[in-house]
C-alpha cells in the first residue's frame, strides 16, 4: 500500500512539474497562455521546450488587470 502511494505522489509531482509553465501563464493572465499550454502539451517532454515555455510564460505579455480601490 504504501508503495503505491508513493508511485502516486511521484506521479503527480512530475505532472506538476512538467504542466509548471502551463500553471504559470495561465495563473499570470498571459496573452498567449494557449500558445504556452499547446508547446507546453507538445513538447514540454523535451528539455529545451520546456524551457522555452517556461521563459515565454515569465514574460511581460500579461493582461492588464484594474486595481481595486
Amino acid at each position: 500500500m504504501a508503495k503505491a502511494l508513493a508511485y502516486i505522489a511521484a506521479s503527480a509531482f512530475l505532472v506538476l512539474c512538467y504542466t509548471l509553465p502551463s500553471i504559470v501563464a495561465v495563473r499570470r493572465g498571459h496573452r498567449r497562455q494557449q500558445s504556452i499550454i499547446a508547446l507546453d502539451l507538445i513538447l514540454g517532454w523535451t528539455l529545451v521546450g520546456w524551457i522555452a515555455a517556461l521563459v515565454w510564460s515569465l514574460t511581460s505579455n500579461v493582461k492588464n488587470k484594474r486595481r481595486k480601490r
